[in-house]
C-alpha cells in the first residue's frame, strides 16, 4: 500500500505522528528536520490565531536541534515569552519519546507600509516551469528527499547550488496550512542540496536553522541560492538567500558539525 500523501497526522492538540515521507537524509529512520520546522511554524500560527488582527508578521524564527530526531510521535508546546503591540516573541518546544529535541524562538514584528523605501538584495530567479527535475535521491536517501521536486537553475556544484524546490505532499493531513509554514517546511533541505562532500564519506549535519524574512513568501515553490563553507576545525556554515516567484524574501543560515563518516 502506498504511503499517505502527508508528512504528519495529528494525534491530539499537541501531538503529531510522522509518516515515512518525513524520513531523514542521514538516517531514514530519523525525522528530517525540514518538515518538522514547517510543523512548528504551523503550531506557532495556531497559537497566534486568536490574535489574527494584531498586525504582526513573522520576521525571524530560529530552531536549535538538541539531538537525534526519531521518526516517532512528537509533541509541540507553544508559549508567549514576550507579549507586545509591536513586537512579540513566541517560543516552541518539541519532545520525542519524552526527550526535548528542539527549541524554537519566533519574533513577530508589527506591519508598517514601507513600500516607498523597499529595495535591496538580489533579483528574482528564473522561473521553475521550464527547468528539468534533478534526482536529489542520487545523493541522499530518506522519504523526505524522495518526496521533493528539485529543479536546479544550473547543474549543482559541491558547496553551491541555486534551485527551486516544491512538493505535492501535505504538511498535516486534512489541515489548512499557511503558505509560510509550507515554505519553511522546505528550507532545511538547503544544506543537503549544496552538498560540499559525499555524505557517505563526510558527515555535516546542522544543529540549528535560523530564518530571517523581509517579506512574507507566497506560492508553492521555494527558491534556494545556497553556499556551503567548511572551516578547518570541524565547523561549517550553510548560507541561503530565500526566494519565492516574485524574488528574494529573506535568508537562512545553518551551523554544521563536520566530521568524517564512521566506517560502514
Amino acid at each position: 500500500m502506498a504511503a499517505p500523501g502527508y508528512y504528519f497526522e495529528r494525534v491530539d492538540e499537541h501531538r503529531f505522528q510522522p509518516t515515512n515521507h518525513a524520513g531523514g537524509g542521514w538516517d531514514p529512520t530519523e525525522l528530517h528536520f525540514s518538515p518538522l520546522g514547517g510543523l512548528i511554524v504551523h503550531a506557532v500560527e495556531q497559537h497566534m490565531a486568536g490574535r489574527s488582527e494584531s498586525g504582526l508578521l513573522l520576521g525571524r524564527i530560529s530552531f536549535d536541534i538538541l539531538g537525534r530526531l526519531g521518526l516517532e510521535e512528537c509533541e509541540i508546546t507553544v508559549d508567549t515569552a514576550r507579549r507586545g503591540l509591536t513586537i512579540e516573541l513566541i517560543t516552541a518546544t518539541v519532545r520525542i519519546a519524552g526527550r526535548t529535541v528542539v527549541h524554537a524562538h519566533a519574533w513577530y514584528l508589527t506591519t508598517v507600509d514601507t513600500t516607498a523605501v523597499a529595495g535591496g538584495g538580489s533579483g528574482p530567479l528564473p522561473p521553475p516551469d521550464t527547468l528539468p527535475s534533478w534526482p536529489m535521491t542520487s545523493i541522499w536517501p530518506g522519504g523526505f528527499v524522495a518526496s521533493l521536486d528539485v529543479r536546479p537553475i544550473a547543474p549543482p556544484e559541491p558547496g553551491h547550488t541555486v534551485a527551486w524546490v516544491t512538493t505535492d505532499i501535505e504538511l498535516v493531513d486534512g489541515e489548512d496550512v499557511s503558505a509560510l509554514a509550507a515554505f519553511i517546511a522546505l528550507v532545511d533541505i538547503a544544506n543537503g542540496l549544496a552538498a560540499r562532500e559525499t555524505p557517505t564519506e563526510w558527515m555535516y549535519p546542522n544543529t540549528d536553522l535560523t530564518i530571517h524574512l523581509h517579506r512574507q513568501p507566497h506560492g508553492h515553490w521555494v527558491g534556494l541560492d545556497t553556499t556551503v563553507v567548511f572551516g578547518p576545525t570541524g565547523q561549517g556554515v550553510t548560507s541561503t538567500t530565500l526566494h519565492d516567484g516574485s524574488g528574494p524574501v529573506g535568508y537562512a543560515h545553518q551551523i554544521l558539525t563536520v566530521r568524517p563518516a564512521p566506517p560502514r
